[in-house]
């Protein structure tokens, strides 16, 4: 009897790892959760990483949250209005913003992917290919569908003070005599064009207003969900693969396990670099802001550079004419 009973219990993993039946309320359930906590977590992050950079005194944290997430989810930004002060018009100003704070990316990816690769350890030991495609997919799904949302919330008008940029003292008030740079000195006025332009900055009272591009985002979440589900079932070793993918478990799983745990100790490394600038400096909190939104964008960028992979690097625009 004890035989025949493992039989049957053999028996039935085997029915439910071979597809004849799709557990769709749990998959849902799951989807729900993993979906729920990715945009709670990638909104704290937004939120607290503007708040931390002051960004919150020049317009609504709302929206403003909104428009950073759906840019950590592959999403994309328009802003309007009058930015003929940066020295942008005509067809110049009618431009997208397409940077990705990947310190929000890299929440909502790991928040994500730990309630996906739970529920598929729950499964069993094999999980069928249907049961994986019906979990992965309830998972875009929602994920796209909450993108619209934070579409319809991202826009709004921010105030730009040039007075409150601390430019005036750079240009000398004002007057003549060239640009003195603190701990530089008087440079000269560098053609008569650095003052001149600063000077316009410093009496601009500029509205910019932002809007989420609904298509780009909706396309950019399902690509970055479906690739980040993806990058979580190659990494993680101990989760369940549909049979006859032996070769992925013992071949490509290693490799991009320890990719992505170089990846996640780099920035570990950075947040600490970041929190040891903040101790000595006179902002603590722009650096704390500044290295929960864009931590990753300068690590993963060095890892390569520590490797001696070259990189080349332009800018192009008006605002070119500001830099050294």
């Amino acid at each position: 009897r004890i035989g025949g009973s493992a039989m049957g219990v053999a028996k039935g993993v085997e029915t439910a790892s071979d597809g004849t039946r799709v557990p769709w309320g749990d998959a849902l359930l799951t989807a729900v959760a993993a979906v729920s906590w990715a945009l709670i977590g990638m909104a704290g992050t937004a939120a607290l990483g503007l708040h931390l950079l002051e960004a919150d005194a020049a317009g609504s944290l709302g929206p403003m949250t909104a428009a950073v997430v759906a840019l950590g989810a592959g999403g994309s930004v328009t802003p309007s209005g009058d930015v003929s002060v940066f020295g942008l018009s005509g067809a110049q100003a009618d431009t997208a913003i397409e940077i990705t704070p990947l310190g929000v990316s890299l929440v909502g990816a790991v928040l994500l992917s730990y309630f996906f690769l739970r529920s598929l350890r729950a499964a069993g030991v094999v999980i069928s290919s249907a049961e994986l495609l019906a979990r992965a997919g309830a998972v875009v799904a929602l994920f796209v569908a909450m993108l619209g949302g934070l579409a319809w919330a991202g826009h709004d008008v921010i105030t730009i003070d040039g007075g409150s940029l601390g430019l005036d003292d750079l240009t000398g008030g004002g007057g003549g005599g060239g640009v003195e740079i603190p701990g530089l000195g008087d440079v000269g006025d560098i053609g008569g064009l650095l003052p001149d332009r600063l000077g316009d900055l410093v009496d601009a009272q500029a509205a910019v207003g932002f809007t989420v591009d609904t298509a780009r985002t909706l396309l950019g979440g399902l690509v970055w969900s479906a690739g980040i589900l993806l990058v979580a079932l190659l990494a993680s070793r101990r989760t369940p693969l549909p049979p006859g993918w032996e070769a992925v478990h013992r071949v490509v799983r290693p490799a991009v396990s320890a990719v992505v745990t170089v990846s996640l100790v780099a920035v570990a490394a950075g947040l600490s670099a970041a929190g040891y600038a903040a101790i000595g400096d006179d902002h603590p909190r722009r650096i704390a802001g500044a290295a929960l939104l864009g931590a990753p964008n300068g690590v993963w960028l060095g890892v390569p550079i520590g490797l001696f992979v070259p990189w080349d690097g332009r800018a192009t625009g008006e605002l070119t004419r500001f830099l050294p």
